[in-house]
């Protein structure tokens, strides 16, 4: 494995939204940090050896500007920049709660009757594309890197106006099977704008192979899948299996902190519960968390020596709050919680359901995970899930138990964790069961796996590896090669 030496090029990352939010109050930059899995796996590299961030900070702009400040981060002492990029109020509907939301996040969900596939979204899509391709143009050249389903078309504009540039794409969410992707009737469009880069990497293998599946469909190109390699125009494309890890020790060293362990306590003593499960998800419909609630309800049906001794405590953090079905899900989920504790209460012990709708700063993540004795990843579907990884690194006491979705990405790394189908609430119940009367020799075992596991596979393993793969493919390495020498 290489060692964690300085990055060869500067690093320009473009993505929809980036590590910071800005606000103008009066005269004054009024800059806030965002708390995100892109911010904590991407930043470690532009505040390690420079660079600058390509991407929108949630201002509106309504006079047709392209961009806003180009800002030194953090401001007081700058290690990169942010170059903002802005929407204009039409952009910020279309593109972002149409084609991104409404279009393309519901149909790699695998959900799309959900999908709304409107001409003006995208033409809006097409537009906002360009104007980060523009801003993006502008930076000082490097390794560009460009993040996730808002910016597929980015890579090809940037390859028809520098060809020798040096592309990366990841690829956060899932990539759904061939045939479900071909329902998008711009979808030869948006596999054309990520064949632009030099590299294309995924969360998992199965979201790979989709990919060399859908192209296949496309393009006349020449696919080699045991390499994960494009031959396309005289060209060579990387697609890779790169999963997104975690910073590790950070999550090791905040379990460890007396501060955080004393808040667990707290967290614990005021459930009242002999057993806590929990959930932590953003509020979206592929989370899975009416079903989960459903699975718990079922446990204290079938189980009822369960009742008064086991809560779960779920935590809703908010999510896309300016779109009308984010809303009607947070009703779904108010009236579910309402309706379980009203059957099973029993007006002593713990209460079946605990729900708080609120955003978690990661020392309190850590400290509800520390309060758990199993915590639930159940979602429908989801690209890879970074709180099962985050729960595992912080349980530095060998106890707690991961439940963790088939449909997760992560479950194709997190051997060791139970798995539970979440469209099923007897079976999702009888996985809790066994997680809660599971022996602490088994658990340590299993957690001794899992922890082996998120640890070889850090944040920094995921960014080298990234990075360092796009500059050997641009050097002119084989993937044999590059396979050879372990990067």
């Amino acid at each position: 494995m290489y060692g964690y030496g300085r990055t060869p090029s500067q690093v320009v990352v473009i993505s929809n939204r980036g590590a910071y939010t800005f606000q103008k109050d009066h005269d004054q930059l009024i800059t806030k940090r965002t708390v995100g899995g892109l911010t904590s796996a991407v930043e470690p590299v532009l505040t390690a050896h420079g660079g600058t961030w390509i991407s929108w900070c949630g201002r509106i702009d309504h006079t047709g500007k392209d961009r806003g400040v180009k800002l030194g981060i953090p401001p007081a002492e700058p290690r990169y920049h942010i170059q903002e990029v802005f929407l204009s109020p039409e952009e910020h509907e279309n593109y972002y709660h149409g084609f991104c939301n409404a279009c393309l996040w519901p149909l790699c969900h695998q959900l799309p009757e959900r999908c709304s596939f409107e001409r003006a979204y995208w033409d809006a899509y097409r537009r906002v594309n360009q104007k980060f391709a523009r801003i993006t143009l502008e930076a000082k050249k490097g390794i560009y890197w460009i993040h996730d389903f808002h910016l597929a078309l980015v890579p090809q504009l940037l390859r028809h106006r520098s060809p020798g540039a040096t592309i990366a794409f990841f690829w956060h969410i899932p990539f759904p099977p061939a045939d479900l992707f071909q329902i998008l009737p711009w979808g030869r469009q948006i596999i054309y704008g990520l064949l632009g880069s030099d590299l294309i990497a995924f969360h998992t293998s199965r979201y790979a192979q989709n990919f060399l599946d859908t192209v296949a469909c496309y393009y006349p190109a020449r696919i080699y899948p045991e390499q994960g390699l494009i031959r396309l125009r005289n060209r060579r494309i990387l697609v890779q299996a790169l999963p997104v890890g975690i910073n590790y020790h950070r999550f090791e060293q905040l379990a460890a902190d007396p501060a955080v362990r004393a808040r667990a306590e707290e967290i614990r003593k005021s459930l009242a519960a002999e057993k806590v499960l929990l959930g932590i998800d953003r509020m979206d419909y592929t989370k899975g968390i009416p079903e989960r609630i459903r699975a718990m309800a079922y446990l204290l049906e079938k189980y009822p020596a369960y009742r008064g001794r086991v809560t779960l405590l779920q935590i809703a953090v908010p999510s896309r709050n300016g779109i009308g079905e984010y809303g009607t899900l947070k009703r779904e989920v108010e009236r579910i919680v309402g309706e379980i504790n009203g059957r099973y209460d029993q007006g002593y012990g713990a209460v079946p359901v605990r729900y708080r709708y609120q955003a978690l700063d990661q020392a309190e993540l850590v400290a509800h995970y520390l309060a758990a004795d199993v915590l639930l990843v159940t979602a429908l579907r989801d690209g890879l899930n970074l709180v099962a990884k985050e729960f595992v690194a912080s349980r530095i006491d060998g106890k707690g138990v991961l439940i963790l979705s088939p449909f997760a990405g992560a479950a194709q790394e997190l051997h060791g964790a139970l798995l539970a189908n979440p469209f099923e609430p007897a079976h999702l119940a009888a996985k809790i069961k066994m997680a809660l009367e599971m022996p602490f020799q088994e658990q340590k075992s299993r957690l001794e796996s899992l922890r082996r596991i998120v640890k070889s596979r850090d944040v920094r393993w995921w960014w080298q590896s990234n990075l360092m793969l796009v500059k050997s493919l641009g050097s002119g390495l084989t993937p044999a090669a590059i396979n050879a020498a372990n990067l």
